[in-house]
């Protein structure tokens, strides 16, 4: 396991302070921000924490207001807003230097059976054991890869991702707003259900806003774009172990206001749609580059 991966499931882990009262730690790294996918993944543990494991969540909508100090503790409220005969409802606030950074509304229900169908995996996707990953990229031909987009696929991540295109970050081509990405944990995943789940929610942070600028041949790695998450929803389908690959297919429907607007959809090698995704974020252009 890598050590990127170990750091997740660290932070994963929160403290217990109170009843509905939880601590957790971020990222020891330079990013001057929390990552959004960590904020998502801890309170969805938090408001696991006050459920029943017999009622897995199902779905999760959060939204952004502040962004995180890595340097500082989080503490994550949980108010049990429903206990019903099959849905549970929990609403979670993410408090840092006394102010909320991050508000989720979870819904866990206990399992049931009844109808069923799902849109079917993309086909003709190429398979990641035909891809790269992003260091494997850099190690190939970096070059060819903008420095600032360089220097991030350089680092120890937590996740293991093989972009099906290279065509959005070697060039400024513009390009239907849609991708297909690779995705694994760089690791075992605890079997239980809980971590599971907030891994997967901490995953499908990634790449996803992005796909918003492709139409616009941008990056949000750009100098002049400000590019921030504004909110996540999450619906979880069909369980899975994270044990393999998952295919996160996505596209950005709409662009505008200074803000970007993106859908996923999270399959399981065997073609199970596991998970779907929507995000709205900020995409706005800096009257001054970032230095």
């Amino acid at each position: 396991m890598s050590a990127a991966m170990q750091e997740v499931l660290d932070i994963l882990d929160l403290e217990p302070l109170e009843h509905n009262l939880f601590r957790g730690r971020s990222h020891q790294t330079s990013w001057l921000r929390v990552f959004g996918g960590q904020v998502i993944a801890q309170a969805l543990v938090a408001a696991q924490r006050t459920v029943d494991t017999s009622r897995p969540v199902h779905s999760l909508h959060g939204y952004f207001m502040l962004p995180g100090d890595p340097s500082a503790p989080i503490v994550y409220q949980v108010e049990r807003l429903r206990d019903g005969g099959s849905f549970t409802t929990r609403r979670v606030t993410a408090i840092q230097h006394g102010k909320a950074i991050f508000s989720l509304e979870s819904s866990f229900q206990i399992e049931e059976e009844g109808l069923e169908h799902q849109i079917s995996m993309p086909e003709g996707v190429t398979p990641p054991e035909k891809l790269l990953n992003q260091r494997e990229l850099v190690a190939a031909g970096g070059d060819l890869v903008p420095a600032n987009i360089r220097r991030f696929w350089e680092r120890e991540r937590p996740m293991e991702i093989k972009p099906v295109s290279l065509d959005h970050y070697i060039s400024r081509e513009k390009l239907p707003p849609r991708q297909d990405i690779w995705i694994r944990a760089a690791g075992p995943v605890p079997a239980d259900r809980p971590t599971q789940a907030a891994v997967l929610a901490y995953l499908s942070d990634m790449t996803l806003l992005d796909t918003s600028t492709y139409a616009h041949g941008r990056a949000v790695f750009d100098a002049d774009l400000q590019a921030a998450s504004l909110d996540h929803a999450m619906w979880f389908h069909r369980h899975d172990r994270l044990d393999d690959w998952i295919l996160y297919t996505q596209d950005s429907p709409s662009t505008s206001g200074a803000r970007g607007f993106s859908r996923g959809s999270l399959y399981s090698r065997d073609g199970r749609l596991i998970a779907s995704v929507a995000q709205e974020g900020l995409i706005r252009i800096r009257k001054q580059p970032k230095e």
